[in-house]
């Protein structure tokens, strides 16, 4: 077998032999050394290969076309989250009944179900059954009619005539399992979503019931969330995620920003230009950010959305190639 291979080797030096001297005779400033440097550029233009393979380049139309967007790495606070559903409902505290101060006939009604109305404004006049004098009943708080039980002739006696509510900020009732009932406290922020996340809010744990709830054994949890804008209307099913812990980590990336290329975390940075493969070490992750322990710098700008257009990029270039 040694020999075979050694007469193969002969071989191959005698035909390369006989070459250069054809080129020689055709050629009279060809040299051996020439080639030599030729085959060396060979090797050049080939590590310059491989590493091109490592960076890609689009136009900008194709970045804006895929939806590219870059971020830059930086210091985040990293959540710990426990995520719960629940439901709207108003703010105890901010929705009043408003009665007849002396029995009586109702005289005038001023609003109905849907009205506007401001502290101290007139909703209803009624005729005192003692004095037989009409007095005004009047709103009291700012706010909306949520509910109406008057009507002209009728008697007040003592019934609830109106329901104002104001619902500038509401209530969220939050199912806790008794299992995670421990780990909720008031004062705790929260997200607030609704379930297509159209919605989206922050607001804060203010009450966990004592009691639990038979019906589906969980506990209730009680947020206060703003509602200025009026996005939140009481009896709309939400989700939400309790902040338990909050930790302060000097370097993070975007979760959807992480693809796996060999079996390894990447992140593609954002470099004149171009966007480089870098393999990436990871740490704690919430969920919506992940802590870089290694193969990013602070300050870095990598992509943050639609990484996955890149690697798709990527491993067309790998298959050109490999052909």
């Amino acid at each position: 077998m040694k020999s075979l291979i050694r007469t193969d080797r002969l071989y191959r030096l005698a035909a390369a032999l006989a070459l250069t001297a054809l080129c020689a005779a055709l050629y009279p400033g060809y040299s051996a050394n020439a080639a030599e440097e030729t085959d060396g550029h060979g090797e050049e233009h080939a590590g310059e290969e491989h590493a091109d393979e490592e960076r890609l380049t689009l136009t900008p139309e194709q970045i804006k076309y895929a939806g590219i967007t870059v971020a830059e790495a930086g210091p985040i606070s990293l959540r710990e989250i426990l995520p719960l559903y629940g439901q709207i409902v108003p703010n105890a505290e901010r929705e009043h009944t408003v009665s007849a101060r002396y029995p009586g006939l109702i005289r005038q009604v001023a609003k109905k179900v849907g009205d506007a109305v401001a502290q101290g404004e007139v909703m209803a006049t009624v005729e005192s059954n003692e004095s037989l004098k009409p007095y005004p009943v009047v709103a009291s708080l700012t706010g909306v009619v949520v509910q109406r039980n008057a009507n002209v002739g009728e008697q007040t006696g003592d019934k609830t005539l109106f329901v104002i509510g104001d619902y500038s900020t509401v209530w969220v009732n939050l199912s806790v399992f008794p299992g995670d009932a421990a780990k909720i406290h008031p004062g705790q922020p929260v997200r607030i979503a609704s379930k297509d996340d159209a919605v989206t809010g922050e607001g804060t744990i203010i009450a966990v019931s004592p009691v639990g709830n038979s019906a589906n054994q969980t506990i209730t949890a009680t947020a206060a969330l703003d509602n200025a804008d009026r996005r939140w209307t009481p009896g709309r099913f939400v989700r939400a995620e309790v902040v338990l812990t909050e930790s302060e980590i000097p370097l993070a990336i975007q979760e959807n920003a992480v693809q796996v290329v060999d079996d390894k975390p990447v992140v593609f940075v954002a470099e004149d230009g171009a966007f480089e493969v870098r393999p990436v070490e990871l740490g704690r992750s919430d969920g919506r950010f992940s802590e870089v322990l290694a193969g990013l710098q602070p300050g870095e700008s990598y992509v943050s959305d639609n990484s996955f257009v890149l690697k798709s990029e990527l491993g067309k270039e790998g298959a050109e190639h490999g052909h």
